[in-house]
């Protein structure tokens, strides 16, 4: 029974340390806009990552640069986007994250969707390399 107790232990600790270090440039992102950080905004997302948003009319590409610059124009607390992870899945160098989430701008509540996140792992570290959003207003539940 110890043995068994023992895997049980080892097995979950290494799941949930490597959860952390797959999850760790997604929670840094929102940091990063939260304190209107560019270079840490930079440091999360690949080379060649790829942004975009789901809109009533399809599907709209961001350019990352042009992200970056629109987060450096802002203040330290202008934006507060609050996540729950609901899943982490993973396969070798390549993983999925799924956010739902509540926007928050300059302390008031703007709008809600849900993340999808696209990381791979490059010289060991973990990037985004795709993000794909939702957002609406209605039927939010907010994230505290």
């Amino acid at each position: 029974m110890n043995k068994i107790f023992a895997l049980f232990f080892l097995t979950a600790n290494l799941c949930f340390g490597q959860n952390q270090e797959i999850e760790q440039p997604v929670r840094t992102l929102f940091t990063a806009m939260k304190n209107a950080d560019t270079e840490l905004l930079k440091s999360v997302f690949s080379e060649t990552a790829v942004l975009q948003t789901i809109t009533k009319d399809g599907v709209k590409s961001e350019d990352i640069n042009d992200f970056i610059t629109s987060v450096s124009k802002m203040q330290k607390n202008d934006l507060d986007e609050r996540i729950i992870i609901e899943g982490i899945h993973t396969d070798g160098n390549l993983a999925s994250i799924f956010t739902p989430y509540s926007f928050y701008f300059k302390g008031k509540f703007s709008h809600c969707g849900a993340n999808s996140f696209q990381l791979v792992k490059q010289n060991g570290e973990w990037k985004i390399q795709y993000l794909i959003d939702t957002r609406r207003k209605d039927n939010c539940k907010e994230i505290k």
